[in-house]
């Protein structure tokens, strides 16, 4: 009983009853000195109760989505998953190779390979704050007063402070630092992802402007020979000179184009260049072309709910939620009072030889009750509002993972029916390309009709590459939305018990490079 007169006399077991954080001090098993505050601590507990507890956490909701709209992009089962090494696919050794040396000598990647290390290292300074702290000093005191002799006094002392951390305070910011831990390894993934994607959508290029260039010249030739014709009929009269000079203006134009293609092909290379870590002007990727060297490969979209396991962004976002909360608990936790032990000892002298001979010790148990501390109360609705801020980003992320994987199933699917009509055009034109070429040589048509038909035909298969490369890099774009080949992540604070392990590329797919 805390007795007191009249209606102030209360029951100190309902009292504690009716305050959680006063239950959690009488099950908090402690040395007596420490038993001996938390009971003044429950007398000011009682006092004014603050509110410390926490719902349970869970993801922030989203709205649901069970299929993808766009299926007739799909080409497997929506039940097959994304492989590691999905790059591989797209059958070109090239490819296979350049990625990994992206991996392995890109500096954006090892970026956020460090950026794990820092976040692996501040586990251990939050997780220093529940430990003892230990000074030790030692010094001379040299004093001179007036109508006295000088005087010179040695010490040494040493003190040793431990803040208890009752309630969990600290442990909950160990806890905040090991999901942004996390978060940071699903950085590094996203960063992987990214990097393999930018690598094979700029090859696909390279391999497109070469394609382009060889088509451009052909191009090019049959309008020169064009030109030399119409010239040797405008000077017999069979064509106006007007004919002529607009041939030579198409002539121009092309070979514009040509210089334009070229200058964009050493761009992406030099980009590619880059990406991989050699300095741009080293590298030279080796002509080849497109659509022999790479091929479309299937499309295994997955499911929604794979999705949001998988990819790397919204796994981060979700970890940085959970960062969050487990801040907001920290504040909260923060209002309490707090015990502190602390020893002391040490010895002084006014000689050297006689320091050892004596000392001085103590020990000094404290709480601190926090009765007013209005930066202590902001800091709580500090961290809470930041926790909404956390999970509106996640809901963000998630959402635009959505519109992404939407927007690159709509455009495969507008890719091969787009595809299928040009691929008709082409073969058709190739049949008109054959037949006047076959009226030529039995004299029913002219040479410039037979130029006319190649060039429409030449524009046709241009047509072709492109479709090719678009539908290449989409595809790529697919991959990168639904999160590549990573292994789904359950998010939560289970997933913090794991301890952190020392390869930045710890969940790296297999046959993945490693990062060192």
């Amino acid at each position: 009983m805390i007795r007191g007169t009249g209606s102030d006399r209360v029951n100190a077991e309902d009292a504690v009853a009716a305050c959680p954080a006063a239950r959690a001090a009488l099950r908090v098993q402690l040395p007596r000195a420490a038993a001996i505050a938390c009971a003044a601590l429950t007398v000011a507990l009682l006092s004014g109760c603050v509110d410390v507890s926490m719902q349970a956490y869970k993801r922030p909701e989203t709205p649901e989505k069970t299929n993808w709209s766009s299926s007739n992009a799909i080409t497997v089962s929506a039940a097959d998953t994304i492989s590691p090494d999905w790059w591989k696919a797209f059958g070109d050794p090239e490819l296979n190779g350049l990625i990994e040396r992206a991996i392995t000598g890109n500096f954006d990647i090892k970026s956020l390979a460090s950026r794990i290390r820092v976040a692996n290292a501040e586990i251990a300074e939050a997780h220093a704050g529940e430990l003892p702290t230990a000074d030790l000093g030692a010094g001379v005191n040299y004093q001179k007063v007036t109508g006295q002799t000088f005087t010179k006094q040695y010490n040494a002392a040493g003190q040793v402070n431990w803040d208890i951390d009752i309630w969990g305070a600290v442990q909950k910011g160990v806890e905040a630092q090991q999901a942004e831990f996390h978060a940071t390894e699903a950085d590094w993934r996203a960063g992987y992802l990214m990097l393999v994607s930018n690598v094979s959508t700029t090859y696909f290029q390279v391999l497109q402007f070469d394609d382009q260039i060889s088509q451009q010249q052909v191009t090019l030739d049959k309008n020169r020979q064009m030109a030399s014709i119409l010239d040797g009929m405008s000077q017999t009269g069979l064509v106006p000179k007007t004919q002529v000079l607009q041939q030579r203006a198409e002539v121009n134009r092309l070979t514009t184009n040509l210089i334009d293609l070229k200058r964009s092909r050493d761009l992406a290379n030099n980009a590619l260049a880059t990406l991989i870590g050699a300095p741009a002007g080293t590298f030279q990727l080796p002509s080849g072309h497109l659509q022999q060297r790479v091929q479309l490969p299937a499309v295994p979209a997955g499911l929604p709910s794979q999705m949001l396991a998988r990819r790397p962004d919204i796994v981060a976002a979700e970890f940085r939620v959970l960062e969050a909360y487990k801040l907001t608990h920290s504040a909260k936790l923060a209002q309490l009072p707090t015990v502190s032990l602390t020893g002391h000892g040490g010895t002084s002298s006014f000689a050297l030889s006689d320091l050892l001979k004596s000392f001085t010790y103590g020990f000094m148990p404290s709480i601190d009750i926090p009765l007013l501390d209005p930066a202590v109360r902001a800091h709580v609705k500090t961290t809470e509002a930041q926790t909404e801020v956390a999970e509106h980003d996640y809901q963000r992320t998630v959402m635009t993972a959505f519109q992404d994987v939407e927007n690159a199933l709509v455009n495969i699917d507008a890719d091969r029916k787009e595809r299928a009509e040009i691929q008709q055009q082409v073969d058709q034109l190739r049949v008109v390309a054959a037949q006047v070429e076959a009226q030529l040589k039995e004299g029913v048509v002219s040479q410039l009709e037979v130029f006319e038909a190649e060039r429409s035909l030449l524009a046709a298969e241009q047509q072709l590459l492109t479709n090719h490369a678009q539908s290449l890099s989409d595809t790529v774009l697919l991959y990168q939305a639904l999160g590549g080949g990573w292994q789904a992540v359950d998010v939560g604070p289970a997933a913090l018990a794991a301890a952190p392990t020392e390869s930045p590329a710890n969940a790296a797919p297999k046959n993945a490079p490693q990062i060192r």
